[in-house]
């Protein structure tokens, strides 16, 4: 193994290797320590906001000030460890990395966070107890993912669009706690990702079941009808996200992208229903699925068919979702 040129020069004893984890560790933490120590020493006295990335029980903070020059500055600070992610504890870790690094919510002008419903409570959220303390310390929050919450909050309200979020959600934490099987979905390759969980975690481990439970509910006719119905919707949306998130979008052209919106909306209710359907068609003929009889009695899931609703497969998608959907959308 070679050593650095300086280490060489200063005859370093054998078995100097720097690979000892304290080692590095101390030198991430120096690292980082100095550069926040820049970024303190940047911002000065100066007014500042801060708004949060928060991914279970650590808390991203960020801060925003302009510098001297008039330039908005935005700087990673650090990782809040939190215990738990309700309010009361969001705001000691806030005080507590600020005062680390002497500064103080009395200097605060901004807040902005994603929206969850511990940061949005009216009475007990973050942002209250902040203003609590600092009442210049505005809450801003992100219009585009306003949006996005609005969007999905809303088609939540209809059970079998919520049923399908909750599925993609169990999805995501299924797959998402390895590295592996998030790979192999990128490839799209679901084959693989079941045998690549089977593998790692052997045949008769619980989270086996649970593959085969979720890709039973994936290749239903209805999860794939809602996928299709989602993605198009949220897909009319997409443009008008993307410019909200612009910083030099103004306020009078983001209410015209919201009526073009609703335009759009309107002509996928009005044109769109045949086209989507034939979507869906496609797609289950691309992979070899039996697909349902329109005019079949539809059968909700986990109901026998003489207790079911009379009503056929082509009313219950046409109307009870496609339609109902876009109205609730509206």
């Amino acid at each position: 193994m070679s050593y650095p040129p300086d280490i060489r020069n200063q005859n370093a004893p054998d078995n100097l290797r720097l690979i000892s984890l304290d080692i590095k560790k101390d030198i991430i933490n120096a690292a980082a320590t100095e550069t926040i120590k820049a970024i303190i020493t940047d911002l000065g006295d100066d007014l500042f906001s801060i708004r949060d990335i928060l991914v279970k029980k650590q808390m991203g903070v960020v801060i925003r000030h302009v510098n001297g020059t008039g330039c908005v500055i935005e700087r990673f600070i650090s990782l809040v460890h939190v215990h738990n992610t309700n309010a009361a504890s969001l705001k000691k870790g806030i005080e507590s990395l600020l005062s680390t690094y002497g500064l103080s919510i009395s200097s605060l002008r901004g807040q902005g966070y994603d929206g969850a419903s511990n940061m949005r409570d009216e009475f007990n959220g973050f942002k209250i107890l902040i203003l609590k303390d600092n009442f210049t310390a505005y809450y801003i929050h992100c219009f585009a993912h306003q949006l996005q919450l609005t969007l999905v909050a809303v088609a939540k309200k209809h059970s079998s669009i919520g049923s399908f979020f909750n599925t993609v959600t169990h999805l995501v934490n299924v797959i998402g706690g390895s590295c592996k099987c998030r790979d192999m979905l990128r490839e799209k390759q679901l084959e693989k990702v079941f045998e690549g969980i089977a593998k790692e975690n052997g045949s008769d481990d619980p989270q086996r079941a649970e593959v085969i439970d979720l890709l039973d509910i994936m290749n239903r006719f209805e999860f794939v009808f809602v996928l299709h119905l989602m993605k198009n919707i949220l897909g009319i949306t997409h443009e008008l996200s993307q410019v909200l998130q612009r910083r030099d979008q103004d306020i009078v052209n983001a209410m015209n992208l919201v009526k073009v919106s609703k335009c759009h909306l309107q002509v996928i209710k009005e044109n769109g229903w045949e086209a989507l359907l034939l979507e869906v068609l496609e797609f289950y003929g691309k992979y070899d699925i039996a697909v349902l009889d329109m005019e079949d009695v539809y059968v909700a899931r986990g109901r026998s068919r003489p207790r079911s609703k009379e009503m056929t497969n082509l009313h219950h998608y046409c109307a009870e979702l496609f339609y109902s959907m876009i109205d609730m959308q509206f």
